[in-house]
């Protein structure tokens, strides 16, 4: 990313210093932008948003020092056979006779700071129903009670949210007052998003009203150890004798509180205590795009897509360079997270995020992702997990797995079903009618059999009747204009459905 106001042509031998001038006026200009914003509240939410831009700062000082992409592509080598373990090595130890003493010592954390707009829904993604009427904070708040019930234990659920999700999850909390898991929660940062070109500000206030609101942004989950620290609930933690946190995106339906992932973290000898596991599963065509590990200058490191070099980008991609990719379930001392916060040892690649407002305004966001900091801390690990703990909802395609008969639920856990034949999941591609849950759900009378299949698209203006079922590739097309009704009771098996289908009632 050039700082276009950086790259003036300026005669070599002075450029290093002109360069180093135009950014301390900028930083200082921006200094006193952010001054200026702060007087525009008072009280708590002044506080707050104090110790807010005290790490904004430090992350567009950074940004400022950024030259060219932050990896260099000759240096990177495979990492070492020992710091990738299959998950299967480490099941194999088996489960001590104390799993309570283990479950005891961890803390979840879900990353609930994201809105359920890319699905056409208002409001925090976790409060969507994903099945039988349970949304993904259910499912998280019933899988812990279930733990908690099964070994008599307390692993409290921390929920990061943003100023996007907090109002609304604290209120549906309340819901789970007489459920066995004390749940805490704590904000992200809010930081300002700044002109592309200026690279000031864009808010006049800290208000979060009118045009304001759109000045604003929380900075990505890399921004969990600072928020987590600064709120004063991780010390808090410690005190209890909590040592791990299991962190994942709550709409990752797959992470759940592994025991021998946590019983390998908690039986290290203290010298050799790992203090990161960041779960990864093998790459398929469809994660091209998903982080990997890699080995650069002797420590485990996170390469992100943003982070490669344009001529690499397809290396990047290939299934056969670099096997696997981050799920983002990830296990963290939470005495080192103390530790690198208070020694300001954090450091993260900063994601610049470029965006456009609704007045056509071009911004940028600056932003980091929790699994980058995996090189600060000490015996850091990569676990090869099975495919079965990566299950995201991020579309209704990926929902309509989820909700169907591929997947039992139990105690707030989604099982592939025995009856499925091979472990992978089929491959869903809805079209745009399908995009938003309320319009999806009009189109199934009820959720298809999908046991036993293995490809489906669904293209145009498509509605689905009772108990049909789908087997082989199915490809289904209307045309636009046209409608296709799949009858009650249909079964399709390796067909392709085209042109128009209509069955109306007599």
């Amino acid at each position: 990313y050039s700082h276009s106001r950086l790259s003036n042509r300026v005669p070599n031998k002075g450029m290093a210093q002109f360069q180093e001038m135009m950014r301390q006026q900028l930083e200082s200009s921006m200094h006193t932008e952010l001054e200026k914003l702060l007087n525009t509240v008072t009280g708590a939410e002044k506080e707050v948003s104090k110790a807010d831009f005290e790490g904004f700062k430090n992350l567009f000082h950074r940004f400022l020092q950024v030259k060219g992409p932050s990896v260099e592509w000759v240096k990177i080598k495979r990492p070492p056979e020992d710091s990738i373990q299959p998950y299967d090595k480490i099941a194999a130890r088996g489960l001590p006779d104390n799993v309570a003493d283990s479950l005891n010592k961890l803390v979840v954390v879900k990353l609930n700071g994201g809105l359920g707009t890319s699905m056409g829904c208002k409001g925090p993604k976790s409060l969507i129903s994903v099945r039988n009427e349970n949304t993904f904070l259910d499912l998280t708040v019933q899988q812990i009670e279930h733990l908690n019930k099964t070994y008599n234990t307390d692993v409290p659920l921390v929920l990061m949210n943003s100023f996007n999700t907090d109002e609304d999850t604290k209120k549906i909390l309340q819901k789970y007052t007489h459920h066995r898991v004390k749940i805490h929660t704590f904000n992200q940062s809010r930081y300002p998003r700044i002109n592309k070109e200026s690279l000031l500000p864009v808010a006049t206030s800290l208000t979060m009203n009118g045009q304001n609101a759109e000045g604003w942004y929380p900075p990505g989950h890399g921004d969990i150890y600072a928020s987590f620290y600064n709120s004063g609930l991780l010390n808090q933690l410690i005190a209890q004798g909590k040592e791990y946190i299991f962190v994942s995106n709550i709409d990752n339906l797959g992470a759940t509180v592994d025991l021998n992932i946590l019983h390998h973290l908690v039986s290290q000898p203290n010298g050799k205590r790992c203090e990161f596991v960041m779960e990864v599963t093998d790459k398929t065509r469809a994660d091209v795009k998903g982080g990997t590990l890699i080995q650069y200058e002797g420590k485990l490191r996170l390469l992100e897509i943003a982070q490669v070099p344009k001529a690499h980008v397809d290396e990047f991609k290939s299934v056969s360079k670099f096997k696997i990719f981050n799920t983002n379930n990830l296990w963290i001392s939470l005495a080192a997270i103390k530790r690198l916060q208070e020694q300001k040892a954090m450091d993260m690649e900063i994601i610049v995020n470029p965006k456009t407002l609704d007045g056509g305004q071009n911004v940028i966001q600056l932003e980091t992702a929790v699994g980058a900091a995996i090189k600060c801390f000490d015996n850091a690990l990569g676990i090869n997990v099975p495919r079965s703990r990566f299950l995201p909802v991020k579309t209704t395609s990926d929902l309509l797995l989820v909700m169907s008969n591929l997947y039992s639920l139990e105690a707030g856990c989604l099982t592939m079903s025995p009856k499925r034949e091979f472990p992978t999941t089929p491959h869903v591609k809805l079209g745009s009618s399908f995009t938003k849950v309320q319009e999806y759900l009009t189109r199934f009378e009820s959720i298809p059999d999908m046991l036993e299949l293995d490809h489906l698209t669904v293209s145009g203006d498509v509605t689905f009747g009772k108990n049909v079922s789908l087997k082989g590739t199915v490809i289904i097309i209307a045309n636009h204009g046209d409608r296709i009704d799949i009858p009650a009771g249909s079964m399709l098996e390796n067909k392709i459905v085209s042109g128009n289908l209509r069955i109306l009632d007599h």
